[in-house]
């Protein structure tokens, strides 16, 4: 009868243990955090630190277990995502989180390239390869190279722009050999590649990735973004405003705590992200007066697609709503679009 007991007791224990720990093929979402930028971002003998914050907004992702799974359907602040909604197919953990921290280094690229147009300070871009994003299963580069590569030559030949590598390889034809020079964690290796037909790129021949470049900038004066192991892009317009702020004299905040999302974009367009209304909610717990939140165009092909689909903009408000905040909800399409609500923002008394 003990013994009976004894390995029920293990039995019990051991589905606990699974409950909370067994990863299943799913991921849980749920608000993160606000974080001042004022400790993230730093400019060379920047201007006096502004009485207000500008604030980062983040979201925490995790790997769903039997328990967490279940607790999120009872939380209207968690959403379950199934993988191939966040991760790519075939994608491992440790590209996906590559993937997020090149988007975060993208971000923070052209957080300064565009704060240093905007305020016509010295700035000069750097193309320094070819960053391999994801490697197409049963492509060329399949088992040859990872995600987090750089591609910095081809046959001998400098790589410096995807485009120099794209129409190097239009050059070449089916089951020609290429030996390609990466950058893979610090060290330069050569990789010999057959070439074969990109699967699903109705018969285009090439390496199989997907890729865009690697570029990196220096500024004067200089500035230095510590974001620790935060990844994703949606931090970029808030980025853009820091530097802004602390190159420029005055106070951008006007003693206000302002948060926001959104990527920057080269252009000065600010682009949409996920998890908006996670970030709203984040926002509003921290206790953030105002936030902006991209108004982004929808495309007729994507509503088609997505009946019902609606911009950040629309999506953030409809949040705040829900949770009956004062917080403000700000529409921008743009950084300029901030910097002028800014402007005409009167001083926080």
């Amino acid at each position: 009868m003990k013994l009976k007991r004894f390995l029920a007791l293990i039995i019990v224990t051991v589905l606990i243990i699974l409950g909370f720990v067994y990863p299943m093929h799913y991921y849980i979402m749920q608000p993160g955090g606000a974080y001042d930028l004022d400790h993230y971002v730093k400019v060379e003998h920047a201007d006096e630190p502004s009485k207000g914050k500008l604030n980062m907004m983040t979201v925490a992702m995790s790997v769903a277990t039997p328990f967490t799974y279940a607790l999120a359907h009872f939380s209207d602040e968690k959403e379950i995502l199934k993988t191939s909604q966040v991760r790519s197919p075939n994608e491992s953990d440790k590209d996906y989180n590559n993937r997020q921290l090149k988007l975060m280094s993208d971000s923070q690229f052209n957080a300064k390239y565009v704060a240093f147009k905007k305020t016509g300070l010295d700035y000069k871009v750097h193309y320094n390869g070819v960053y391999v994003f994801y490697v197409v299963e049963k492509g060329a580069a399949d088992g040859i190279l990872k995600t987090g590569d750089e591609v910095i030559g081809v046959d001998g030949i400098e790589v410096h722009k995807h485009s120099e590598l794209v129409n190097y390889l239009e050059t070449k034809k089916i089951d020609d050999q290429v030996k390609v020079k990466i950058n893979r964690d610090g060290k330069t290796m050569d990789k010999i590649i057959t070439l074969k037909k990109i699967p699903g790129a109705k018969g285009k021949i090439g390496l199989g990735i997907s890729f865009a470049d690697s570029t990196s900038i220096t500024t004067n004066p200089h500035v230095a973004i510590n974001a620790e192991d935060i990844g994703g892009p949606s931090a970029g317009l808030m980025f853009t405003l820091e530097i802004i702020d602390q190159l420029t004299k005055g106070d951008l905040t006007k003693g206000y705590d302002i948060a926001g999302t959104g990527e920057m974009l080269e252009t000065g367009e600010v682009g949409r992200i996920g998890g908006i209304d996670k970030k709203v909610i984040a926002a509003n717990d921290a206790g953030v007066e105002i936030f902006f939140a991209p108004n982004d165009t929808l495309p007729a092909i994507v509503k088609k697609k997505n009946p019902g689909i609606q911009s950040n903009y629309q999506e953030a408000l409809k949040e705040a709503k829900k949770l009956g905040t004062k917080m403000k909800i700000v529409p921008v399409k743009n950084v300029d679009d901030a910097l002028n609500y800014l402007e005409k923002l009167p001083e926080k008394k």
